[in-house]
Order: structure tokens, then sequence, then C-alpha cells
């Protein structure tokens, strides 16, 4: 399992209120919650993201609340993986449990651009940038986290098995 996309770097502290505006949490639609998707960081986001992208960014990426809502925005706006130094711990159980791949490594985090070409191996958890010619060990995910990802969630793997 793999993904390769453009990269929209972040920094550190990029909080579920950025990810999606509480003004927005009136619905769970994904759709709906992706037209918002980053709006208050970076207003041009969801006009540019296409399918497969990446987004990069810094420490404790996900902090603040423990909503569900951010990561099924970012998978909704056609994020294949996030890749950060740190995610605050209930944005990556979040994420997992919806479908969200992502991926801790500081090195990729700090040397990875915006509008870099990455590709990511989820299998060895080797991170590419295509672009810059250099190459990230990441950690690779757990078989069981693949088999919830590749089943676009948790509550699918379960119904599934």
């Amino acid at each position: 399992m793999n993904a390769k996309g453009t990269v929209f770097k972040y920094g550190d502290n990029v909080d579920t209120d950025v990810i999606i505006p509480a003004r927005y949490l009136n619905t769970s639609v994904p759709a709906e919650l992706a037209a918002h998707c980053m709006e208050d960081i970076d207003k041009d986001f969801v006009k540019k993201v296409k399918k497969g992208d990446i987004i990069v960014a810094n420490k404790n990426f996900g902090c603040g609340s423990s909503r569900e809502h951010a990561p099924i925005a970012i998978k909704a706006a056609g994020v294949s993986c996030v890749i950060a130094e740190t995610f605050a711990r209930i944005f990556y159980r979040n994420a997992i449990n919806i479908g969200l791949p992502i991926i801790e490594c500081p090195e990729a985090a700090e040397s990875i651009q915006a509008g870099d070409e990455v590709e990511v191996d989820f299998d060895s958890g080797i991170i590419t940038d295509i672009t810059r010619g250099t190459t990230f060990k990441g950690q690779a995910f757990p078989p069981f986290m693949q088999k919830i990802i590749a089943a676009e969630g948790l509550i699918n793997y379960i119904n599934n098995k």
C-alpha cells in the first residue's frame, strides 16, 4: 500500500479548529467538511488539493479537541497521507479509526517542502521526496493498521470481519 502526491506544508501545532473550523461542525457529511478543510490556515487549500496529495507538518499536528471531523475533512478532501514530526495522540487514533494514513517522521517533516512530489510506502515506512531525490525512514504501519486503512476505517473493518 502506498500514497503519492504533491505536498501541502504546515508548521507546528496545527489544531483541529484550523483543520476544520468549529463553525462547520453542524454537519458530519464528509464532502461538506472537505469543502472547508484547512480554510483558516490556507484559504486556497480546497481549490488546489488533488486526490492523492499529501500534507506534511511539524510538531503536534491535530492538537486541540478530539473531534473526528478533522481527519474526516482531510481524507474527504482527497489527501492520501499526512506526514508529521509528531501527532496529537487523539488525532492519531481518530485518523486510523476513519482510515486516514498518517506517519511520523521528523526528518521528512523537516526536509520536505511545499510543492514537492512525495511517495510513501506504508509497508516499509519509506518516504521518498521525488522532487529532491531524498529518502526517509518513517514508522511502517503494522499489518492490523494497514487492514483498518484498507477497509476505509475501523467500523468497516469490524463489519467486514
